[in-house]
This record gives structure tokens, C-alpha cells and sequence, in this order.
């Protein structure tokens, strides 16, 4: 027969145990987003299916931004498909991606890429709830000299998406044919999937066909026709470029020649990112 003493000490020791299964649970879910990989992608001039480009070598992610890394770093997960293991965030607006990059870059002691308009990168000094306003976007300039994380321009991730210097010419992002590389409308199930599930391109980058279509920073505008050098996107406009296409979108919609846009502050559980570094030599 247990004594008082004894079934105290029992039910201390089973709360303990409680405690740190689920603290143990929750280091292993939600891991550090140290552990993001990024991919160096040699500069180069390739053909956007209008005009040349020229580009800059560059980091970018090998795999789009996870539920758990954003959880990590900022303490919450808007994301719908929650019971999907090392799922690629979604449910997040262009702004959230840029609190994301410059909070980021804050923690690895980096130069954060984005300021507001002259009110530098401390977003403390931001204006209140200027997340919520679609027009703010035009206020958010990005240093493209600085060393830390931010969207790839549209041109950056549609080079990296074509394989760059080693591009087989591909449809889609690393096949001629969508469902070694893609989760999508034919065999996604209508839900997103665990990151890196499917083959990689040719510069070995996952998901950049399908999944969750991915935030770019370009403002959306038609393609110029003549060449350019690190074209970053033109300096006005109502919406921001998505590449990529998503676990609900047919194939065609996930081939490297289709175009999105989202206005910043849109939301849905298709929209999700990647991360981008400028080379520092």
C-alpha cells in the first residue's frame, strides 16, 4: 500500500516526466533556423523567355521556409497543414517575410537588407501596424549590398529555378515533367508536403516547382524587352511577383514560364517563401 509520502513523490515524478517529454518534443519539432541551407549559384546571362539577363552570383535556400523555423524565430505559426512534418510555411503575407529576413539577419548578426523608407532597418522604429496597409510596401527599400537574408529578386529565383549555369532547359524546376520534381494539383492531395520530398533541379534545390507558390521581391509589371543586369523590378505598382505555383495548382501553373502576383498584405495557404543572401566576396 503506497503512503502519502509515496503517492506525492509518484505523482512529482510522472509530472516530471510530463514536462520534459513535451519540452524534448517541442526542441525536436521545432528546430533553429541555423539550420537553413542555401546553395551558391554561380552569376551568368540566361534568357527569361523575353529578354537576356545578366546576374551577380548568389545564396539561395535549398528548400522553402518551414513551419518550424518560422515558429523558431518569431514565436508563432499562422500556417494551415500543421500536421504536416518540416512543411513549408504558408498563410503569410509579403510583409511577413520581411519581418522574417531583417529578424533573421538580427539574430545572426548580419546587416538586415531591409529599411523603411528613411527610417532604417530597426523595425521598433517602423510606423505602428504598418504591416497592415498594402500601400506600405512601396516604403520598404532593400540594400542589396548588405549581407543579410532577403526574397530573391524575380530574376534570381527564376535563374536558380532553371538549374543557372547548369540549366538542362527544363519545363519545369529540375524535369521535363512535373511529377518527379513537384507536388501539385496531380498528386499533391490538395495539401502541402513535407519539404525536400520530391527530386531536386539541377543546382539541387527542392520545391521550386510546386508546393507553395513563393514570394519574390519584385513589384509586378510586364517583362521588359530589352536586356538588363540585375534587374530588380520596377519602383511602383499595386502587387508583388509569386513564382513557382502550388500544391493545388495545375500543371501548368507550376511551369518556369507562369507569373503571379499578391497584393502584400494578401494571405492563403498556398503563399510561402525561400531566402536569398548577396554574395559578399
Amino acid at each position: 500500500m503506497f503512503t502519502r509520502v509515496t503517492l506525492i513523490s509518484l505523482v512529482l515524478l510522472c509530472l516530471v516526466l510530463l514536462f520534459s517529454g513535451c519540452t524534448k518534443k517541442v526542441t525536436e519539432v521545432y528546430e533553429s533556423p541555423e539550420l537553413i541551407d542555401f546553395v551558391y549559384v554561380k552569376g551568368g546571362t540566361f534568357n527569361n523567355g523575353v529578354a537576356d539577363v545578366k546576374l551577380s552570383s548568389f545564396l539561395i535556400s535549398r528548400r522553402e521556409v518551414t513551419q518550424n523555423e518560422y515558429w523558431a524565430l518569431l514565436g508563432g505559426n499562422p500556417a494551415e497543414f500543421q500536421n504536416v512534418v518540416n512543411a513549408p510555411m504558408n498563410n503569410i503575407t509579403w510583409f511577413d517575410c520581411i519581418i522574417f529576413c531583417n529578424q533573421l539577419s538580427e539574430r545572426d548578426g548580419l546587416q538586415p537588407c531591409y529599411s523603411y523608407a528613411d527610417l532604417g532597418t530597426d523595425m521598433e522604429n517602423w510606423p505602428e501596424k504598418w504591416e497592415y496597409n498594402y500601400a506600405n510596401h512601396l516604403m520598404i527599400r532593400c540594400n542589396w549590398a548588405a549581407d543579410g537574408y532577403r526574397l530573391p529578386s524575380e530574376m534570381e529565383w527564376l535563374y536558380a529555378a532553371k538549374g543557372g549555369e547548369r540549366s538542362m532547359g527544363y519545363n519545369y524546376s529540375g524535369s521535363y515533367y512535373p511529377y518527379p520534381v513537384a507536388w501539385f494539383s496531380g498528386n499533391a492531395g490538395n495539401t502541402v508536403h513535407t519539404v525536400c520530398t520530391k527530386a531536386a533541379n539541377e543546382l539541387g534545390l527542392f520545391d521550386m516547382s510546386g508546393n507553395v507558390v513563393e514570394f519574390c521581391w519584385d513589384i509586378y509589371a510586364l517583362l521588359p524587352d530589352s536586356s538588363q543586369t540585375n534587374p530588380h523590378g520596377p519602383s511602383s505598382g499595386d502587387t508583388r511577383v509569386l513564382r513557382g505555383g502550388a500544391y493545388s495548382s495545375p500543371s501548368e501553373d507550376i511551369n518556369l514560364t507562369r507569373r503571379f502576383y499578391a497584393m502584400a498584405t494578401s494571405v492563403n495557404n498556398t503563399l510561402g517563401f525561400r531566402l536569398c543572401r548577396t554574395r559578399i566576396d
